[in-house]
């Protein structure tokens, strides 16, 4: 009787399987599971610091947990203006200048990631190809790949001055130096079967890097990409704090200076969520432009 009980059990659970099998398609399974996980994940997260504070372990004045600065959101948005600049209460302040300010912060990431990865990506190619520039140019850029983004902040003030420039040229320096040097060891590690069979067929060195070298290299170079994404983002807001005068680099570092936590933790919070976002994006348009990488490889998870 207790088999026949659980026999009807697992014939039950299946057929409620099959059922939602058959009611939402694999990407939405797929992306239902990731929310569910992403969920539980930070829910977690939250509920131990939730946890350290109901136990009296922190204080709440300086690390107020989840539930106390998320409480007083309308008073955290009167910190932020239209004009994006930060230093004093706004009576402006509400959802659309935190989007200005988080999209002049995104603007600049995006900028100098791109300006890096294109202008990395055309220097190591030439100097691997160009044996000339690669002993004139090889030396210096070993020598200054080492050196801190951060350090380059006085360079950067000094050359461009104030504004939006010096914190994309940080950015910029972030992914340069890895997209040379990742550049040409990738290039050197294409097989060597392809490049013998695209001669073969009659195509010219340029055709040959733009149709069999450049496919081969792109996936391990968006890898390269991503792993410095998150360093551009600390670097930008370094940058906004002493070069820039604005941004969500600024208003920390304002929330800084006035021991207010939680616009602390709420910018964290917000840079946190952009940081997580700009990294979904790059992978989409990592699955659109490597159509012939198969799901799941080359650094697309």
């Amino acid at each position: 009787m207790t088999m026949r009980l659980e026999a009807d059990r697992l014939a039950a659970s299946a057929s409620r399987n099959r059922i939602f099998a058959s009611t939402f398609p694999p990407w939405l399974r797929r992306g239902l599971a990731k929310l569910g996980w992403a969920t539980l994940s930070l829910g977690l997260f939250a509920g131990i610091w939730e946890g350290f504070w109901a136990a009296g372990m922190i204080n709440p004045l300086l690390l107020p947990p989840p539930h106390l600065f998320l409480q007083d959101i309308p008073g955290t948005l009167q910190y932020f203006d239209r004009s994006n600049r930060i230093g004093s209460v706004s009576t402006g302040g509400g959802v659309l200048p935190l989007l200005i300010t988080m999209a002049w912060t995104t603007m600049r990431v995006v900028v100098g990631l791109l300006l890096g990865f294109v202008a990395g990506v055309a220097l190591g190619a030439v100097i691997h190809y160009i044996a000339t520039l690669r002993k004139l140019l090889l030396p210096t850029i070993l020598l200054l790949a080492p050196i801190s983004p951060v350090a380059w902040l006085p360079v950067a003030i000094f050359v461009f001055g104030i504004g939006d420039k010096p914190a994309i040229f940080l950015v910029f320096i972030t992914l340069f130096f890895a997209i040379v040097l990742s550049t040409g060891a990738q290039i050197e590690s294409v097989p060597k079967n392809y490049i013998h069979v695209a001669r073969i067929m009659g195509a010219t060195r340029r055709q040959t890097f733009w149709k069999v070298v450049l496919p081969a290299i792109l996936p391990s170079l968006f890898m390269t990409l991503r792993l410095n994404l998150f360093g551009a983002w600390m670097v930008v807001l370094i940058a906004e704090t002493v070069g820039v005068g604005t941004g969500l680099g600024q208003i920390t570092s304002m929330a800084r200076s006035t021991f207010n936590a939680k616009l602390v933790f709420f910018t964290m919070g917000i840079i946190g969520l952009l940081g997580f976002l700009s990294d979904l994006a790059l992978r989409e348009v990592q699955r659109r432009m490597l159509w012939w990488v198969a799901p799941g490889q080359g650094g697309s998870r």
